[in-house]
């Protein structure tokens, strides 16, 4: 059998110990491999050889969770409806347990004041048990599992145990305490959970499309490339597409966070979930619903919970020996104090049993995925992807950031400036040429020359070819043609004297050399000009502490102009593999960012320690990047960074939360100071703690530049 690799969604998961669970009882399972279960995001993948779908899902079940299979897309119906988080609190199955264990205690407590006092400690005893008996399913499930050290493992030995040395009453507690925490912790998970589920939410579930016979409506998830969509105003576009017909005003804030409506017209692109405001608008579908801007931001987010962040990766291998570490100790304070002081056992068993309670490290283990999952949620709402825990961490402890200069700093639409035959051809010729070579590159220069062009017939071009860093190549008309920078055109021995080339560029201009195998033809200048928050945004880096630096393969004069502008360092004329050496470098010194948009930024960006690219960017440096801008805006660059020092100062309160609470209440509970209903809202208490601490991020709006109106900058936060 050929192995394949599912993936489903998982409901029931509240903690770090639920996933841990899940993946050890699957890996047990001869035929399944490379199991991996992301706790915030619900999904599990597994790669099937030999074994069937089926064996995983009724393990899955056998737990106690919900399991729905998703398609190839990673997409199920059910993904965001029909669950536990989608319901009030009292109809989940942990609000039930907490209705039924407190209706139980209260019920005892009431009889023991009206019966007689020998029937009372029967009734808790009832109570305790009764309230027990579906933990202890988990924790059996959990046993057979491999996982003999579950916190419903040790809360059934410490409400069993209690009730043997005669604490009935507190056990009953300790059952209703837990199951209480329990239910806070889905309740907290799955707010946690809500920025991905409001993203989905973005995406209207029907669209009007046009037809051979007129309108008609259709589901929004059918929708296929070709077909023409009408989007009334203050409806929102249903998929990723183009302009055809019509000029409004489209509201990107729900994909972007741009809160100024921007106007498009025909031949414009616009993305899924955004809002046409003011006018009806005909848009041609360019990509399914599966692969659209909404799609791709959520299962970025949903997949970058399995590049974990070092922290995270930490944490894990602490809580290993943890909790087996806290049952030794558990079971020294119950048998040496009696066995070597003569002391009572009742009492250091009771000792020994809080132990247990606290020794579970589910705060500590979620207190890193769930700052990441709310810092990830949060992001995305404002145009900012990480695509995992890893690049958020190092995105906060940066020195560098490198900037490639073209359609990064600058505004990526360059217009021909200057056109200079060197030869007998005219200007109309060479520019009909130069075009010819530049029509398969995607790069801002030869996109300036095409339009330059504009509908003048070209010569056909063949065996056409990127030079990487250098620029096109290919034959036209028989001549063996390539357009580049005049230091390339220099070192093939056809442009002797440079001194055209060099004035055009102390005017900071690009210039581009048309040449064959024995002379230049052509000086070709462009002029770019820097996006308009450009400035503010560098300085806006430079007042977090950060050292920005523009390495770019354009020449030194036009590099020099935008530098000069911009206020920023500049390392000009480099070739790809130049840009790999100087983030090396620059990552020795305290690590960098590179922030690029095009293919030739690609090796640079997956070499630095976080690769960003430009939402406009090539696939390239999307597919390559560690995180990617979708406005394009440069003081995004800043706001990405000040949310991962957020998020980084968020885990660090929490695993300061879930530590020092464990700590205190070790310690009290072998002096005798705190029992087992303390105990218990140590490790619930604290795993709650954590989660709404997490959540905070989530409000996360974003700062202000430096000298704004509202005027804080992010290097504080």
């Amino acid at each position: 059998m050929t192995a394949t690799t599912c993936e489903w969604r998982i409901t029931g998961m509240d903690c770090a110990d639920c996933a841990a669970t899940v993946t050890t009882a699957l890996a047990r399972i001869k035929g399944v491999h490379d199991v991996e279960v992301a706790l915030m995001a619900e999904r599990l993948t597994a790669r099937l050889d030999g074994a069937d779908a089926e064996a995983v899902e009724a393990a899955v079940r056998g737990l106690g969770y919900g399991i729905t299979r998703r398609d190839p897309h990673g997409h199920d119906h059910a993904h965001h409806h029909g669950d536990d988080g989608d319901l009030p609190w009292y109809r989940t199955g942990r609000g039930r347990l907490v209705i039924a264990t407190g209706a139980l205690l209260a019920g005892a407590w009431l009889l023991a004041q009206l019966l007689p006092a020998s029937w009372g400690g029967w009734l808790f005893i009832l109570a305790c048990l009764i309230g027990v008996a579906p933990i202890a399913r988990h924790a059996l499930a959990a046993l057979r599992a491999g996982r003999p050290f579950t916190i419903e493992s040790l809360m059934t030995v410490a409400a069993v145990g209690a009730l043997f040395i005669g604490a009935a009453e507190e056990a009953a507690v300790v059952v209703f305490l837990f199951a209480l925490g329990e239910m806070l912790e889905g309740v907290a998970a799955n707010r946690a959970r809500a920025g991905i589920r409001g993203l989905a939410a973005l995406i209207p579930r029907s669209a009007v499309i046009e037809t051979g016979s007129g309108l008609r409506e259709v589901d929004a998830d059918t929708l296929a490339p070709g077909q023409i969509a009408l989007v009334r105003p203050g409806e929102r576009i249903p998929a990723d597409g183009e302009i055809v017909e019509g000029t409004g005003g489209i509201d990107e804030s729900p994909v972007t966070g741009e809160s100024v409506p921007v106007t498009r017209g025909p031949g414009a692109a616009v993305l899924a979930g955004s809002i046409a405001t003011d006018a009806a608008l005909r848009i041609r579908v360019t990509r399914e619903a599966s692969d659209n801007t909404i799609a791709r931001i959520i299962d970025m987010v949903e997949r970058a919970e399995a590049s974990r962040a070092p922290t995270d990766r930490f944490i894990d291998r602490f809580s290993r020996w943890y909790m087996p570490a806290v049952v030794a100790l558990a079971v020294v304070v119950a048998i040496i104090p009696p066995l070597l002081a003569g002391q009572d056992w009742g009492t250091w068993v009771y000792r020994a049993l809080a132990l247990l309670l606290i020794g579970c490290p589910c705060a500590l283990v979620i207190s890193v995925p769930a700052s990441i999952a709310s810092a990830l949620s949060a992001g995305a709402r404002h145009g900012l992807l990480f695509k995992g825990g890893a690049a958020l961490e190092s995105a906060a402890t940066l020195r560098h950031v490198a900037f490639d200069k073209t359609g990064t700093l600058t505004m990526g639409r360059p217009e021909v400036t200057d056109i200079v035959p060197l030869g007998d051809e005219d200007a109309a010729r060479v520019l009909a040429l130069a075009a010819a070579v530049e029509q398969g590159s995607s790069h801002p220069l030869a996109a300036a020359i095409l339009r330059r062009a504009g509908d003048m017939a070209l010569p056909q071009a063949r065996e056409a070819r990127v030079l990487p860093g250098r620029g096109m190549a290919a034959e036209v008309e028989g001549l063996a043609l390539t357009v580049a920078a005049p230091r390339h055109a220099q070192a093939a021995g056809v442009l002797p004297d440079t001194a055209q080339a060099e004035a055009l560029e102390a005017e900071g201009k690009t210039v581009a050399v048309l040449f064959d195998a024995t002379r230049a033809l052509a000086l070709i200048a462009l002029q770019d000009t820097p996006r308009p928050d450009a400035a503010a945004g560098v300085a806006w880096l430079r007042a977090m502490g950060l050292q920005p630096v523009i390495l770019t393969g354009d020449n030194p004069r036009a590099a020099a102009a935008i530098a000069g502008l911009l206020g920023t360092d500049h390392r000009a004329q480099m070739l790809p593999e130049d840009k790999l050496a100087a983030i090396a470098a620059l990552s020795r010194d305290g690590g960098v960012m590179m922030v690029g948009d095009g293919i030739n930024d690609a090796p640079a960006l997956k070499a630095a320690d976080v690769g960003v690219a430009m939402g406009s960017g090539t696939e390239v440096a999307l597919e390559t990047a560690d995180a990617a801008i979708l406005r394009d805006r440069v003081g995004d660059v800043a706001e990405m960074i000040a949310l991962a020092r957020r998020a980084m100062g968020n885990i660090h309160q929490n695993i300061a939360i879930a530590l020092g609470l464990k700590g205190v209440f070790l310690v009290t509970t072998v002096l005798g100071i705190t029992g087992l209903w303390i105990a218990v809202l140590a490790d619930t208490g604290a795993t709650v703690l954590v989660t709404l601490n997490a959540l905070r991020l989530l409000a996360w709006r974003g700062q202000s530049a430096p000298g704004s109106a509202a005027g804080s900058s992010p290097a504080t936060t």
